[in-house]
């Protein structure tokens, strides 16, 4: 597995928290709650060869 920590800003509260991911899997959508405000966001990411290549967030309901 190839795991990393990506910082991102939370959709709902704005506050700056930090993802774990799996970069061995080359693009995966989730639901994760902030660890801030605890409100759900969806989380997408890519990843190409273990890079990571694009990260987006977006309220999740």
């Amino acid at each position: 597995m190839l795991e990393t920590t990506a910082e991102t800003t939370c959709p709902h509260c704005g506050e700056v928290i930090t993802l774990f991911l799996d970069l061995s899997v080359e693009s995966q959508e989730y639901i994760e709650d902030c660890s801030v405000c605890c409100q759900p966001m969806t989380v997408c990411y890519s990843a190409d060869n273990g890079e990571l290549t694009d990260l987006r967030v977006e309220s999740g309901n």
